[in-house]
């Protein structure tokens, strides 16, 4: 069988070159992004097949590293124990220790000076005594210094002053001496004749119970008579008061 002859292109010639058509003419294809070996090695564990999406693992929830506070109710007030208290004293029985009209509790005691001081030692005249919480504070040191201002019209009225805390010897000497005081004071640390008087008792302040003087003024007449009590003093003005009841009183 014969052989057809080959069709010649119209558009070449025998020797002509060949034509290539232009770069822009030519659609260029985007190079498939490159796999990372991870999905390669997963598709080959899977036969090609896509590996299915892991679940989302849930975040766990934030857990706070502060320590959680422990609060402890406070006993009621008169539950709690209290420091230092005298014995068979009580808040309630140390306020009714002393009333009006009863015979005062001797006692004798150290003062400043390294002396003591007794109630025999004002027999025959008016003595105000005056229990103040602790020497050198703001409103024991007002107290203190009001009685010596008007210490000569107290010793005008026959009254004599006295003043009473818990501080030692030491502590109630520099009191005096720091602010001229014209009365003896007189140290009850064993809490004894503040108990008699019924100025040691249970205190509380910012939530704490506690015993401690209560502030008082009492007034003795010369019969050792108690003529009169002033509890739950405020200092100013207090000094004044009691020269004003000493004097309304009649002779």
């Amino acid at each position: 069988m014969a052989k057809r002859p080959r069709k010649k292109s119209p558009n070449t010639r025998s020797g002509d070159a060949v034509r290539v058509r232009s770069p822009k003419s030519l659609k260029t294809t985007p190079a498939p992004k490159a796999r990372s070996a991870s999905s390669n090695k997963a598709r080959r564990l899977t036969g090609g097949a896509a590996p299915a999406a892991s679940p989302k693992t849930p975040s766990k929830p934030l857990v706070s590293r502060q320590k959680p506070t422990t609060t402890v109710a406070k006993p009621a007030a008169g539950n709690s124990p209290a420091r230092n208290p005298p014995s068979g004293t009580t808040k309630a029985s140390a306020a009714s220790a002393l009333n009006e009209g009863s015979r005062a509790p001797d006692f004798r005691l150290p003062r400043d000076g390294n002396g003591t001081v007794s109630l025999s030692d004002f027999a025959g005249k008016n003595l105000v005594i005056f229990f103040y919480p602790r020497a050198n504070t703001p409103g024991c040191t007002r107290e203190a210094i009001d009685f010596t201002r008007l210490s000569s019209a107290f010793a005008k009225n026959q009254t004599a002053l006295l003043g009473v805390s818990a501080d030692p010897q030491k502590a109630q000497e520099a009191f005096r001496n720091k602010h001229q005081l014209a009365m003896p004071l007189a140290s009850d640390e064993r809490h004894e004749m503040l108990a008699a008087y019924g100025v040691w008792a249970e205190k509380s302040m910012y939530g704490k119970t506690f015993y401690g003087i209560l502030r008082t003024t009492v007034w003795i007449g010369p019969d050792r008579r108690v003529m009169r009590i002033w509890r739950n003093v405020k200092v100013d003005g207090h000094a004044d008061e009691v020269l004003a009841a000493i004097r309304s009183e009649p002779s």
